[in-house]
Formats: structure tokens, sequence, C-alpha cells
């Protein structure tokens, strides 16, 4: 087998991982506990063909260089060391565990005990059973040529981004070819690729693509993680999407080089606060076998068992340098070697904790600093999930200058507003400008407006249903979110009443355009746009079924149409929705912005002191003007028509989300405004 050549490392020296050498390949592991560490290499077939120790280095760092073996080759380790759980050791050289510097994983975790470091019956005791045969598996490969990088960047004020998962994306789509469904190639065919262009969105978020470890409860139950935030390879595509297992980072490169050919930015979800090994009872897959007590953090008054702010079981410990260096190494190797624009990071505050006692969140955090210097990473789109389920987790408007983040109070007012008439115009008026208050010192983009996201009811199901419907995950209905601001319009679930349809309809589109239309980072989950449900299902992160798979065949066409006509008009009104704030007539500072807010009642009027606090918000006019142009964004969030009375000119009406586009009027008299309807006109 041709092996491409690279710089040979010296001995103490060089990358952790597999890296092919022109002597071979060179593997560094890091385990600052270990007392021995060995490499087994395993033939295509599974078998054993060897094994050699590594040799301790500095800094935690094992290394071994094995002349003449060639790239393909399956290997894992085994490290011995203590077992001793109440000081926070875990070695157990029986079980072979998988590189967290993987770039290709082969096999499946099947939840067999036989992966538990621990004996079932007696977790105190190490577990003495090999498991080898079925163990995970890393392979070999040599560096890829550079990967495709998009050709024209995406300027922050013009980025709509829309956030999907490669199979349910695809499964259905009657235009992929059914050998693509599901895969990374089906997201890059023409026929995926034509849609996103039809939307006009800019930026594709993919959930996680590194590859993952179900949790045994799912496996039991024939479920699996199908969103893949139960990460074990950081820098391995998962091998689920590809046509054949060792095609996953060839056909991941493609999905991506496709994309960008079609000018689109690829941001890649990224889950580093915990692995899938989950708690102490969990199995010994990787890190938890390498070196317990470095990898992870755990309680400080009972060191085997493990703090927990990430509600997965465990949580890495990213104050080790060699723990933050794993993180960093493998965003760059996903940049590198597949071309990502940027990363969303799952529970991004458990990056940021420092140091025991208190653990406590902070901007000036080494994963921060280091990211901020990194000359890979540096000018790559960075955005935080500003909340985790620990103490001080809530971490909205913290994080550095130049990241975007989850703004869930953004969701809350809008779905407050409009599904439940409750909230005042200040409410409704602080989310349309950004959430100025929440990111000071930031440009205006900071906030990413999203009224749904994965995590939670979709569009549909959000004017669709009152309470979860989560059986089917097998959790008794106990788990996802409890409290989702969502309003059924009158009937649980599907309804044939054309009342109930109307006012969906009419929630569903104003909600898009307030989230389309606000000043800053603009968030569609795909799907909404296409009408999709998942029957009630808030939680649905073990459905890889029908119940997450779009139904492109169900499609509304029209709100599809609809939804493009709100990017093209953000687009072409990009001088009001752009990066700087607004200013308001009583702000003497126009080096903020060309661009003036004024923010009016129903009669026209500058909103007294008692309007801005009303509950429910009264008919609300926002009316933005610069040297070029003025425009006039209208919400009635009311389940009533309202009475309004513009500012005087010849406006002309470029948006009414109550009416398609070939029944509006090109001109309003002054006439009552439907209920739950959004206006732009412009002059």
């Amino acid at each position: 087998m041709a092996v491409k050549a690279s710089a040979s490392p010296p001995p103490s020296a060089g990358p952790l991982g597999a890296s092919v050498v022109p002597q071979g390949v060179h593997f560094a592991l890091a385990s600052r506990h270990a007392e021995r560490v060995q490499v087994c290499w395993f033939d295509a077939q599974n078998a054993p063909i060897g094994e050699r120790d590594l040799q301790r280095h500095t800094h935690g760092i094992w290394r071994h260089t094995e002349p003449n073996l060639p790239a393909g080759t399956l290997y894992g380790y085994r490290v011995h060391g203590p077992w001793a759980p109440c000081e926070g050791h875990r070695f157990n050289p029986a079980k072979l565990l998988l590189d967290p510097y993987a770039r290709e994983v082969v096999g499946r975790y099947d939840g067999d005990d036989i992966h538990l470091g621990h004996r079932p019956d007696a977790p105190d005791h190490a577990d003495p059973r090999d498991n080898a045969a079925t163990a995970l598996k890393a392979r070999v490969l040599a560096d890829p040529s550079p990967a495709a990088t998009l050709a024209q960047p995406i300027a922050a004020a013009e980025r709509v981004m829309y956030e999907t998962h490669i199979k349910a994306f695809t499964a259905l789509h009657p235009d992929i070819p059914a050998e693509l469904r599901g895969r990374y190639a089906g997201l890059g065919h023409p026929a995926a690729v034509a849609h996103l262009k039809r939307l006009g969105v800019t930026t594709v978020c993919l959930m996680p693509l590194a590859f993952r470890a179900d949790e045994p409860r799912l496996l039991k139950q024939g479920l699996n993680n199908h969103w893949g935030y139960n990460t074990i390879g950081w820098s391995a595509p998962e091998s689920r999407y590809a046509s054949r297992p060792d095609m996953a980072r060839d056909e991941c490169r493609a999905m991506i080089k496709a994309l960008h050919d079609a000018g689109l930015e690829v941001v890649l979800d990224v889950v580093f606060n915990h692995s899938a090994e989950s708690d102490e009872l969990g199995p010994t897959l990787s890190l938890r076998g390498i070196d317990n007590r470095l990898y992870y953090i755990g309680l400080p008054d009972a060191p085997e068992r493990y703090t927990n702010w990430a509600g997965c079981g465990n949580v890495l410990n990213i104050n080790e340098p060699l723990v933050l260096r794993l993180v960093m190494d493998s965003l760059r190797r996903w940049v590198t070697d597949y071309g990502i624009d940027g990363f969303r990071f799952d529970l991004a505050p458990i990056l940021g904790r420092g140091l025991a006692p208190d653990h406590a969140f902070t901007v000036h955090h080494p994963f921060f600093m280091a990211i901020a210097q990194d000359p890979v990473l540096c000018d790559r789109l960075m955005i935080a999930e500003p909340w985790d389920i620990g103490p001080g987790g809530y971490q909205l408007g913290a994080f550095p200058c130049g990241w975007l983040e989850w703004n869930d109070r953004f969701r809350d007012q809008q779905r407050s507003q409009w599904l439940h008439h409750f909230g005042t115009a200040a409410e409704l008026a602080h989310a349309l400008a950004g959430s100025a208050q929440q990111f000071p010192h930031r440009p205006a983009h900071s906030s990413v407006n999203l009224i749904t996201a994965h995590d939670g009811f979709t569009l549909m199901d959000l004017v669709s249903y009152n309470q979860r419907h989560n059986a089917a995950n097998g959790e008794h209905n106990r788990d996802g979110h409890g409290h989702n601001l969502s309003h059924n319009q009158g009937a649980e679930g599907r309804s044939s009443d054309p009342a109930v349809q109307q006012r969906r309809q009419a929630k569903r589109r104003a909600l898009l355009a307030t989230t389309l239309l606000s000043l800053g980072t603009p968030l569609l989950l795909a799907g909404d746009e296409l009408g999709h449900s998942q029957q009630g299902n808030n939680n649905a992160y073990c459905q890889d079924n029908p119940t997450t798979w779009i139904h492109w065949a169900d499609a509304d066409q029209s709100l599809v149409n609809y939804v493009a006509e709100l990017v093209a008009l953000r687009h072409r009104l990009a001088a009001f929705f752009g990066s700087a704030w607004w200013r308001t007539d009583a702000d003497g500072s126009p080096h903020r912005t060309a661009v003036t807010a004024r923010w009016l009642s129903a009669n026209g009027e500058p909103l007294s002191e008692a309007d801005w606090h009303q509950t429910p918000t009264p008919l609300l006019q926002l009316h933005l003007s610069t040297a070029t142009g003025e425009a006039l964004l209208v919400c009635n969030t009311s389940a009533e028509p309202q009475s309004l009375q513009w500012p005087d000119g010849p406006w002309r009406l470029e948006l009414d989300s109550s009416a398609p586009p070939g029944q509006r009027p090109p001109h309003l008299s002054h006439q009552p405004m439907p209920a739950s309807t959004v206006w732009v006109l412009v002059r």
C-alpha cells in the first residue's frame, strides 16, 4: 500500500495520534498517569498482527515509531496503571482503547458489557475480560491534500444560517438517488444544494459529524443517538453517513466541497463538553482507560464519580493543557482536512470554566485565548450555545468579541408575544433591535436569532401542540423541555379545522418574519420552511426514523416561497439589517451607524413611557431611515385586527405575512392590520 511521506518527527516531538512518516507510522498518546502504554495492530479482518510498547517522553506523552507499517492498518491502545477509582484512576489493560486522535474509526459500539472497565456485578473491581475482538479501532491514514475552501467569505451582515441534519434532510428526498439518501453524498447532491440556494441561505450549520457511540439504554430499545451529541472520535467523521466505512473522510470532504462550490458556508456543531463514556457506570472506550484523572473532572470529595455540568455523565477537563490540546488539534483537523468554515460549540460555558473550587466561567479562559491566537482558527466563525446545567451556567452575552451566541431570550420573547400575546413593547423592540443590551461592545450580528432549533419543537409543532409527546423516546414522556411557550391554536396535533389551520399559518409566517428581519444573525431550522412536524416530539434525539426525516412529498411549497421571499428581502434591505447598531433620534452618536430607528405607536406617534410597558404589546411600528431610503416594520402581535396610522408618504408594501405575494396590493390605504401579521413597507 502506498504511503504518503511527510517530515519525520524526532523521537520526542511531533503530533499526537498516528502519523505516517517516511520510516513508517509514528504513534503518540497523552497519558500523564500511565505506567505502561502498548499499541496493538490488527489486519483488515480484525485479527491481531502485533504490538509494541511506547516510550514515555516529556509532558506525559508516550511515543513510538514503527518502521514499514502501512497506512490502512488498524490499531488500538492498552494502557497500564493503577485501578483505583477512589483516586480517579481506572486503568485496565484488558480493554483495547480508541485513540482520541483517530482520523477514522472502525467498528461500532454495541453496548455489550464487555466494554465496561469495571465488573458489571462489582463496580469497584476491574473487569478482566479482553474486549479487543469488538472494540472500536482507529485506522492509520496519511494526510490528505488541503481541503477546498469557500471562494468568497460570507459577510457577517449577510449571513443567514440554516441548521440541518445530514440524514434527516436527505433520507426521504425524492430527487436524491436512493443509495445517496441519508449520506454525505446526499447533502452534496445538486437537488439538496438547489433547495438551499432557492431559500437564499448563506450558511449551512451541520449537526455533529464526529464519530459517536450510542448510549446503552438506547441500544437496548433499538434506538440510537440520531443527533450525534455523544462523541467518542473527535477528529473522525461518522462512518454511518458514508457509502462504505472506509470512505467517510473522502465523502465528507466531497460534501463540503459541493456546498462550497455553491457559495455556501459550512459550520460544524462540535461536542467537547463531554464524551460518550458517560458516568462511572459507563463503558471504557477511550479517555477513561487512557487517563481518567487527566481527561475528566471528578467530584472533589468523590473522585470515583464525575462532575456532570453537561447532563451526560461526565465533563472533559479543558483546564488541563493536554485536554485543551486535544480540542484544538481536532478543530484544526476539521479546518485543514475538511474545509469547515466555523464551529458551533455545544454547552459552550463548560469550555470556559476555570479551576477548582468554583470552576467559574471566564472569558479569559485558555480555551478562548488559544482560539484567538491560532493562525488556523482565529478567522473562523465561532458560535456558542451559551448555557450549561452547572452553577452559573447561563452566560448569554459573556463570550468573546467576535463570537456569535444562540439567543434563547429572543426565542422565548417572540414565542410569548406571538403565541400568548404576553410581553411589552420594550421587550419586543429589544429583540427586534438585536438584543443590544445583552451584547454591549459587540457587533450587532452577535445575537443568533432563532425561534426553533434541533432541540425542541419544530415550528409546525410549536403552533400545533401544547404539550410534548415524547413517549417514543422510552422515558415515559419525562424527557425534553416541559416549558415550551407553544400554543396549539385550538386543537392538539393535526387538525382539519380551517380556522385552526389559518391561525397556525399566520403564527408561523409572523415568527419567520421577525426571525429574518430582526437585527442580528437569523437561524432557521431545516424543515420549518416545509411544514415539517415531529408529531409533538420535542426531544427527538433518538428518533432515526420518519419522525425526524423531512417529508419532502408533503412540503408546503407556498411556505418555502415565503421564506425565500423573506431571505431575499433581508438581503435587499441589508442597510437596515446590518452589523452596526441602530441609533435613535435622541442618540447624538452618528459614529455608531447611519441607520436611525424610531419606535412608533399605532397612531404613528413616538411611544410614550406607558406605551413601552403596556401588556399585551400594542401594535408596534419600527421606522428605519438612512440617507438613501426608509423602511417600516409593523408588528401586530395581537389576536385581533388593529387600526394604525403610519408616517405620511408614498409607502410601497414589500411584505404582508398574512397574504401571498400575488394577493397583496402594492399600496396600502389606512386599513385595519390583520391579527398576527408583519408588514414591511419601503419608500
